[in-house]
């Protein structure tokens, strides 16, 4: 939980200090500008806020890397991206942006410090101890920190600790470790297809002892 904690502050504090002409920028995701990232994150901030007051007594049926299931790649044209597009349009002004996700996310970010690690919460017609869940949401959070600041050199990176834990969990949900000369942000940024490798790279992982389908959608 504290470094859910510390990802979300630092997502959060890094959309503080953008400017207002970056919201118009791409991000790393596709088919998304900044704004529809920043609009995407109030929406990730309201799904944890409702799972973390959603107990629920079954035993829990996935944990934080069976938590994520691997997608088709995405191509933009999803109906919930496209509204992602639509309800971000409609703020019309990045501050206002910048106000709801840190009305929001200070909440989420409140509720996740009081959560009982151990009591278990209902999101998506499955069961997770608040802990697993919290712990997933430290890639989620990481790696559109790195969408984020795709294409703005200016602004913060995530943390360190958050990219190396994110890497150790998306390395569970491959099953098999990703080649150690991969930094922990190349790992990320080129299992999930937000980068192509370098020939070197590709050959890497051509190396490694399990096959992998990469790139990764998850959700």
């Amino acid at each position: 939980m504290d470094q859910f904690s510390r990802s979300w502050t630092a997502l959060r504090a890094a959309v503080a200090q953008l400017r207002d002409e970056d919201f118009a920028l791409p991000s790393g995701c596709v088919g998304w500008l900044v704004r529809d990232l920043v609009c995407h994150l109030i929406i990730d901030a309201q799904d944890v806020l409702i799972t973390l007051v959603t107990p629920v007594d079954a035993a829990p049926t996935r944990d934080a890397a069976t938590y994520w299931n691997v997608l088709d790649t995405p191509t933009g044209d999803d109906p919930l991206d496209a509204l992602i597009v639509r309800l971000a349009a409609a703020y019309e002004e990045p501050w206002l942006l910048k106000f709801h996700l840190d009305d929001v996310g200070s909440a989420a970010g409140r509720a996740a410090e009081l959560a009982d690690r151990a009591g278990r919460v209902g999101t998506r017609d499955e069961v997770l101890t608040a802990g697993d869940y919290l712990s997933a949401y430290v890639l989620e959070w990481t790696l559109h920190h790195l969408d984020l600041t795709a294409h703005l050199p200016h602004a913060a990176p995530p943390p360190e600790e958050g990219l190396r834990q994110s890497r150790e969990l998306l390395e569970s949900i491959v099953g098999t470790a990703l080649p150690p000369s991969f930094s922990d942000k190349e790992a990320l940024l080129i299992a999930t297809g937000r980068r192509p490798p370098t020939n070197p790279q590709q050959a890497a992982l051509a190396n490694l002892p399990k096959a992998l389908s990469l790139p990764l959608t998850l959700g």
